[in-house]
């Protein structure tokens, strides 16, 4: 008796294939997740108007990084490990951290409270600097330094009273008019500033990327960039919107980024990455993922799966007595 397969299992050999090749695809061809470092910060004022804030940095990748540059809105200097050139661990290890300590001239206006990191990954195929900015939020009230008591207490020398004199009609002063209620000076409302951008520097085998990401409540950026290889970019990036513009990779390429209100004019070089390997000829660096491998890979998975459809096609012969 011949009993053909059921139609179900070639359904599921087909699937099966599709799903591999399909996977494997996706595997290597995703993009990479966006690096930037993670920080956060408390603070606390006590009652003499010193300022005590505690800073922490984490990662968000599964690869170590290093600090390339730290700022913030005090003047006072940080104390601890969160410093340029420090290594910030992998995601869900040590964090990094810093304390600042300021004196406030006037305890019931708060300064801004904010800090800068900026950190720089190196994978095989790509290099990203970012940097990311935030406000510290209240823990509390400090507690306020004791005032050291004197050793030996002086003495209040005792001031003997002199008999007051009874005034005469004639020197009796008249009772003061009372003075008229000042009108109190209204408070003004303080305008909260508009959210900074993120920008982010990626240099991959054959170009160097700048990001902006713009916050919906920041303000538009107009960015110029100026290589010293080309013509200049203009990069428009309205709230709430993210936009990026690219530069072709080549030795010794540098861009100048400008814009209204950017304190940091330094041109950025573009680097290459480890895996990058030069062509013949010394020309641009050999780029990307090899897509031809993966799609001959994909390819050869798709015609297994097919095989496994061919081999459930075919009918066994089986004797029954």
């Amino acid at each position: 008796m011949i009993r053909p397969k059921s139609p179900f299992r070639r359904i599921a050999a087909v699937a099966a294939g599709a799903v591999i090749g399909i996977g494997t695809m996706a595997t290597f061809a995703a993009p990479a997740s966006a690096h930037h470092p993670e920080p956060s910060g408390t603070y606390c004022l006590a009652s003499d108007g010193q300022l005590t804030v505690t800073w922490k940095v984490g990662n968000s990748e599964n690869i170590f990084a290093k600090i390339t540059a730290v700022s913030s809105t005090l003047s006072s200097p940080l104390s601890g490990d969160l410093k340029v050139g420090a290594t910030l661990e992998a995601k869900g290890g040590k964090r990094l951290s810093a304390t600042q300590t300021h004196t406030l001239s006037d305890p019931k206006q708060k300064p801004k409270i904010e800090l800068t990191v900026e950190a720089r990954w190196e994978r095989p195929d790509r290099i990203v600097t970012e940097h990311r900015t935030v406000a510290a939020t209240k823990s509390g009230k400090c507690a306020a330094q004791p005032t050291p008591s004197p050793s030996s207490p002086t003495p209040t020398p005792t001031t003997t009273a002199s008999p007051t004199p009874t005034p005469t009609p004639s020197t009796v002063s008249p009772s003061p008019s009372t003075p008229a209620t000042e009108t109190p000076t209204p408070t003004p409302t303080a305008t909260t500033p508009p959210a900074e951008p993120v920008g982010t520097v990626e240099s991959t085998c054959d170009e160097l990327t700048f990001t902006i990401e713009n916050p919906a409540d920041g303000k538009t950026v107009v960015m110029t960039l100026t290589p010293n290889k080309g013509e200049a970019k203009t990069l428009t990036v309205e709230p709430g919107k993210t936009g990026s513009v690219s530069f072709d990779a080549v030795d010794g390429l540098t861009v100048t980024p400008a814009a209204e209100g950017l304190d940091d004019t330094e041109p950025i070089a573009w680097e290459q990455p480890a895996e990058c390997d030069k062509g013949e000829g010394g020309g641009l660096p050999l780029t990307g993922t090899n897509t031809t491998l993966i799609a001959g890979g994909a390819v050869v998975l798709l015609a297994a799966g097919a095989g496994l459809f061919l081999v459930a096609r075919r009918r066994r012969l089986r004797f029954t007595a």
